[in-house]
């Protein structure tokens, strides 16, 4: 690669929770004065020669559409070049707006582009053997983006990522969490927020979970006054060192930002160039008293610190519960139950039963989860039905369930159907995805459906407060049915202006375009139901007040007005394709697509690459957003249909402990395709050849109890002699595991998982481990990976790359079976016939036709066959030079040996 820098591989970018940032490596040598005068030698901060010339994170904040710049300059001041990464985490809620790597004089400028193209580039790159990174999932509410770079000795390069995003308010306050991970001293640290409200900033807070407090104090600087907040960190070299003598950082953790606004009006009206942005959060309303209904999965699942953490929640929710709330409790095993059938109210004595009834509660079986939310449904149904004072309360169904729906009605439409159909738009609900095993896709539909949200609650130490943090936000509901209208003739494209709740600490936002020269006759009117009485109030625009702002902050309010309800648009429109299918769903993500691309920002419709630049394989490196974030997680739990880039990566330069431990001889295929069957009891090895045209098909491993399947398909060499028979390989595998809808397509160029359901792709230049529920994927770069299976059997893919002059001109695939013995008796295929014992007796050696082998007699399967003594190679130690391994060879075709004859095992496709 020439230049000062060359990229060596875009890193996969992970998705955590809030907003991360790394750089690495780096150096530095600023000094200071200690007291007396005298200069202490400069601290060197460089690592292996690699400096972190500057890192600094910029967030200009307005009206609560927040505008983040990340930028680190890294310089190589050693004598040879160095490779070096930009890894930052960002808020999942964020879109990435822009990136560019400056080095030298070049600049290298990301484009974006929708996903289909983008991904066709891909793809036709990848087929060729060519790479591009991948954005990956991790953590609770972030993304990780991650990319590698060369830069030439005594050099410099310059990284910028740009995101944005809507502040949402949460328990009265709006937070920017940035998490700080340097890895190393970096000689110009700042982060660096700027905000401006126009209704004023009532309070402003920073803290540091890596600071002690007297050194937050000293350290981070904030202000605010009127419209206008202020924090500033910018830590000396010395104050990052983690001791006075350590030249490692203790900038490790969160930097937290929190703000409120004031409310000292109900109206909140921004207009800027034909855009407008009402924000709802009126104060000192009375609370509504609620109707709320749990209800609970006590399938077998929750077993252990699950049913106790939700014990725990529960018992805390309880106690905050008022006299004015009525209230139930439903449960939902194999059976469904419930504390009283009907609401009651939450009296001191009601609620010593209810803590009676949880704290005995035992767990049962399956999961109905339908009957469970419909019994739920019916309680607030006949209570507005048969209580009229009930009607005017605030009704709440929530649902906790760690798992899916296996008892009762289980079709997954149906559910969505039935809860619908019940619920009728009369009250939210909320689910509770507890740990890795839910399908949180279909939750979040049914939720969406239903005027509420979806929740993961992490198998995690914190889960209990995670419970009781979900319900502090819904707890006090102030307002029911709020409906926000604004002039038909005068405003156009609307976010979602009708919500079935207002909670307390939560905020409504509302943009739109307003019609050219309307602006006079637009007006914001609010209507709903408090406690006791109708809410109602109009706003107005302040036109004096809205030219003032727009001198004070000029272009970037009308940009960030107009960009903030742009954002909402496309949040909203990705939000509303989830519940849809066929036309309507194309015709809401061709909306949704049309307005990323004007905006130019990464969603799940788009990509980016970067231009001018491209890996050693030729690739430009992709920036891409997953299609369902709420899916993908960094801990390695079973979940299905999401597929995760482990925190700790194995090591890309040796292979993984899974390999390390491999039996010292396996059964496998590899090269022409040369068939290995290792027989343990024998402490021998037979070997045959299939002959074949290339693209047929074959299958090598058939288990009909459970339905795993390994099938693969051929190819031969590019340039191939007419009427003359040339070595095939495998080309391509597919690997299935329909128990748990598990697919995964592999060739020389990339691993596809699901490929039906357009599922990710990795290239054989990834380092990662995926895990769907009970199978396991372990990505080594550029060598193998390893597909375990629970209860079933694991497998190796070895990659061979070709290199120039070699008789062979197409990479291919060797496979290789390294446990196999929990697979069933009847388990099939080229390879699977012979994972359980059988026998087979060798005797009469005798010089072959071939003086150098010796040929013999062997009976095998009640047949008598002549067969050579040779030599194969196995490589699934040692993929690139193998290990020879004697064997007795079986000609034409394995027949003998194999049941049937060879064509019985051909097999329409992979899957």
């Amino acid at each position: 690669m020439h230049g000062t820098m060359g990229l060596r591989g875009l890193l996969c970018v992970c998705l955590a929770s809030l907003l991360a940032l790394q750089a690495m490596p780096a150096q530095g040598s600023p000094t200071r004065s200690p007291k007396g005068g005298k200069k202490r030698p400069a601290l060197d901060t460089a690592v292996d020669g690699v400096v972190i010339r500057s890192l600094k994170v910029n967030c200009k904040v307005t009206s609560r559409f927040a505008h983040c710049v990340i930028t680190s300059q890294v310089v190589n001041n050693a004598d040879e070049a160095k490779e070096v990464a930009f890894d930052v985490e960002i808020p999942r809620t964020a879109f990435i707006s822009d990136f560019a790597i400056t080095a030298g004089e070049n600049a290298f400028l990301g484009d974006i582009k929708d996903k289909v193209t983008a991904w066709k580039q891909y793809r036709k790159a990848a087929i060729s053997g060519e790479n591009a990174g991948l954005v990956r999932a991790s953590g609770r509410t972030m993304e990780q983006f991650a990319i590698q770079v060369t830069i030439g000795p005594r050099s410099k390069a310059t990284f910028r990522l740009t995101y944005e995003e809507v502040l949402k308010r949460k328990l009265m306050q709006y937070d920017i969490v940035i998490k700080v991970k340097p890895k190393q001293l970096v000689q110009h640290f700042e982060i660096d927020v700027d905000i401006f409200e126009p209704r004023g900033i009532s309070k402003l807070d920073a803290q540091a979970s890596f600071l002690r407090k007297e050194l937050a104090a000293q350290l981070i600087k904030k202000s605010f006054s009127g419209k206008e907040g202020h924090v500033l960190f910018r830590p000396t070299v010395g104050q990052q060192q983690s001791c006075p003598t350590c030249s490692t950082t203790l900038l490790n953790g969160d930097f937290k930002v929190t703000y409120d606004v004031n409310r000292d009006k109900a109206c909140d009206l921004l207009v800027a160039d034909n855009h407008f942005a009402h924000f709802f959060a009126p104060q000192n309303l009375t609370n509504l008293n609620k109707n709320v209904v749990f209800v609970i999965d006590i399938s077998s699942s929750m077993e252990g610190q699950k049913v106790k953490q939700t014990k725990e929640a529960l018992l805390k929710i309880l106690g905050d519960l008022r006299p004015g709330d009525y209230f139930d409790l439903v449960l939902f095993g194999s059976a469904v139950q419930s504390w009283r059938g009907s609401l009651v109210q939450a009296s001191a004595a009601n609620l010593d039963a209810a803590r009676n009834f949880v704290r005995h509660f035992s767990l049962a079986g399956s999961t109905n989860l339908n009957g469970g939310l419909l019994q739920g449904i019916e309680i607030l149904n006949k209570a507005h039905g048969s209580l009229p004072e009930l009607s005017n309360h605030a009704s709440i169904l929530i649902m906790l369930t760690d798992g899916e729906p296996t008892e009762g009605v289980t079709d997954r439409a149906q559910i969505l159907k039935n809860v619908r159909d019940a619920i009728r738009g009369k009250f939210p609900l909320y689910n509770l995805g507890f740990g890795h095993d839910v399908d949180l896709k279909f939750l979040e539909v049914m939720s969406l459906e239903n005027n509420g949200r979806v929740q993961r609650i992490y198998e995690d130490h914190d889960a209990t407060q995670q419970l009781q943090g979900f319900y502090e936000q819904v707890a006090n509901p102030l307002l029911r049915d709020v409906e926000l209208q604004y002039p038909g003739d005068a405003v156009s494209a609307l976010t979602q202006h009708h919500h079935k709740q207002y909670y307390e600490g939560s905020e409504i936002i509302v943009a739109g375009r307003i019609a050219d020269h309307k602006l006079s006759s637009f007006k914001a009117d609010v209507q709903a139901y408090g406690e006791g009485q109708e809410f109602k109030t109009t706003c107005l625009v302040d036109e004096e007040e809205m030219k003032k702002l727009l001198r004070e902050r000029g272009h970037m309010l009308e940009n960030h007005v107009e960009r903030l309800w742009a954002y909402l648009t496309i949040q909203e429109l990705l939000a509303k394709r989830m519940k849809l299918e066929g036309a309507e769903k194309a015709n809401v993500s061709a909306k949704a697509l049309k307005m990323s691309l004007a905006y130019q920002f990464v969603t799940p419709l788009t990509s980016m690459t970067i231009r001018g630049m491209a890996d050693q394989d030729g690739l430009e490196p992709l920036i891409d957003k997953p299609l369902d974030a709420a899916s993908l997680l960094s801990a390695v739990h079973s979940c299905p249909s999401a597929f995760v880039l482990l925190a700790s990566q194995p090591s890309p330069t040796r292979p993984s402990s899974e390999v390390q431990q491999l039996p010292n001889q396996v059964t496998g295929v590899d090269t022409d395709p040369h068939f290995l069957i290792h027989v343990p009891q024998k402490e021998d090895t037979l070997c045959f050849n299939i002959n074949e045209e290339p693209g047929v098909v074959l299958s090598l491993v058939q288990d009909p109890d459970t339905g795993f399947s390994v099938n693969g398909q051929l190819i031969g060499n590019e340039a191939r002699s007419p009427g003359k028979h040339e070595g095939t390989y495998f080309g391509r595998l597919g690997i299935a595991n329909p128990a748990t809808d598990f697919q995964l397509e592999v060739t020389p160029q990339n691993i596809t998982l699901n490929p039906g359901s357009g599922g990710p792709i990795f290239s054989w230049r990834d380092q990662a481990s995926l895990r769907q529920n009970e199978v396991v994927v372990t990505i080594n770069r550029k060598r193998n990976l390893v597909v375990s299976v629970e209860d079933g059997g694991t497998f190796e893919v070895v990659l061979h790359r070709v290199w120039k002059g070699s008789a062979i001109r197409q990479d291919f695939l060797g496979f290789y079976v390294l446990d196999s013995h929990r697979m069933s008796a009847r388990t099939h295929g080229l390879l699977g016939q012979f994972f359980h014992p059988f026998d087979y007796k060798v005797f009469d050696l005798h010089p072959g036709s071939d003086p150098t082998k010796t040929d013999a007699t062997m009976v095998v399967k009640k047949r008598r066959l002549t067969v050579t003594r040779g030599l194969q190679k196995d490589y699934s130690k040692d993929p690139r030079h193998g290990a020879e391994v004697t064997c007795w060879f079986i000609h034409n075709n394995g027949d003998g040996l194999i049941d049937g004859v060879h064509t019985d095992y051909i097999v329409p496709d992979i899957f």
